[in-house]
């Protein structure tokens, strides 16, 4: 038997391998190349050591807003901003918010998505804005090479449509024929379901389940999808709401907008619910068959992820 004091010393020698090894795992860990976050965004930032982040920030001042008659700085809530933090597999975690004009919200939400990062809110911060100011709050997870292109990729295409277009449009592309004379059958037939008949428009709702309080709550207490049409076959709008789980949303987003409608808002509706639920209300304009078979398919990936 080796003697107690070889023994001590060894455990010794062995623990403090142990911890060198996780302290230099650590150190790599929290390593994060900031110069590579300001060269791929564009963009100086700053680090905030306690919490090992570090943040770049673009104020909206191309842009004069006003908020109740009142000419907003930019640092009274008007900054498109970016975090980044290091995770513990060498790559890192990004989430942000970014401050967009009603024609730039979809654009940019298509350059998010299309560059792997996530959208998980859209919403609005004011009241009485002119013009109408929307916060889109992105994430991701990956490369710093992969977070920081996908920013700058926004905020490139916001610039774009402003080069274009100085001062934000007032409406969506596209027309509305004015009387509703929407076709339901051809609708009906999309869907394969039955739907709701209103002067001339349709109207088709999806129930879903949920318990809040140890309550079931379904369709009639809102827990629903729906699409409503109007105006007629060939000029029509749709309106609605997507109630979909959180693991469903940006394949949801995805769907939409590669068919080409709109995203208004991204927010919940209820709060203590199981499972919990996120709601998406959109805007189309087109024919109506074609926007009834954009949100078909929507259904029908939220029906079958894989």
């Amino acid at each position: 038997m080796p003697p107690i004091n070889f023994c001590l010393r060894y455990l010794l020698a062995v623990m403090l391998f142990v911890s060198l090894a996780l302290a230099n795992a650590s150190e790599t860990a929290s390593a994060l190349d900031t110069a590579k976050i300001e060269q791929l965004t564009g963009l100086k930032g700053s680090f905030y050591k306690e919490e090992n982040v570090y943040k770049v920030s673009r104020p909206r001042s191309d842009i004069k807003i006003q908020v109740d008659k009142w000419l907003m700085p930019p640092f009274m809530g008007l900054t498109s901003w970016a975090a980044f933090t290091p995770t513990h597999d060498g790559q890192a975690m990004m989430m942000g918010d970014t401050v967009v004009f009603e024609d730039e919200v979809n654009p940019a939400m298509s350059a998010a998505l299309d560059s792997g990062l996530e959208v998980t809110a859209l919403h609005n911060h004011f009241f009485f804005d002119q013009p109408r100011v929307y916060f889109m709050h992105i994430g991701g997870m990956g490369t710093i090479a992969q977070l920081a292109n996908g920013v700058k990729k926004i905020y490139d295409k916001v610039d774009e449509i402003r080069a274009i277009h100085p001062v934000p449009a007032p409406e969506f592309p596209g027309t509305i024929t004015g009387e509703s004379k929407i076709t339901a059958a051809s609708l009906e037939a999309v869907f394969g379901m039955k739907g709701q008949l209103n002067n001339g428009m349709f109207k088709v709702v999806i129930g879903r389940n949920a318990n809040m309080h140890s309550i079931k709550i379904g369709n009639q207490m809102g827990v629903n999808t729906w699409a409503a049409f109007a105006g007629s076959d060939s000029e029509a709008v749709v309106d609605g709401d997507f109630a979909m789980l959180e693991d469903e949303l940006q394949l949801i987003l995805k769907t939409m907008r590669a068919q080409g409608i709109n995203i208004v808002a991204i927010h919940q509706h209820m709060a203590q619910e199981q499972p919990r639920y996120l709601f998406l209300h959109y805007w189309g304009k087109g024919k109506a068959v074609d926007l009834a078979k954009g949100i078909k398919k929507a259904l029908d990936v939220q029906a079958n992820p894989h």
